[in-house]
């Protein structure tokens, strides 16, 4: 297979797990550190709470984050970023800097 066909197929894939609206500015917020689910809700201003679960459900089943449910009253659950989402702070770093020298 041709490498630049590798490439497309690999940022394809990439894209579905990233590319979902919300998903980018979820995982800035947890690049950050752990966040319970009312602070990531808080900090994406409009983001539906139902979106919002989709997003983490989706990146906990794709290896991204990991979710810590508390057994104590009240219950509460934190998310952070596994290694394999770690890894992708350097990627949103890289983003964001193309974003600064663009004036996007």
């Amino acid at each position: 297979m041709p490498e630049n066909k590798k490439q497309a197929i690999a940022f394809t894939k990439t894209l579905k797990i990233i590319g979902s609206k919300w998903t980018i500015p979820l995982l800035c917020n947890l690049c950050i550190g752990t966040k319970r689910f009312g602070e990531l809700e808080y900090a994406l201003s409009g983001i539906s709470p139902k979106t919002l679960s989709l997003r983490l459900q989706q990146l906990e089943r794709n290896g991204i984050i990991k979710k810590k449910v508390f057994a104590e009253v009240p219950l509460h659950v934190e998310y952070s970023l596994t290694p394999k989402g770690q890894s992708l702070k350097e990627i949103m770093a890289h983003l964001t800097k193309w974003e600064e020298e663009n004036d996007c």
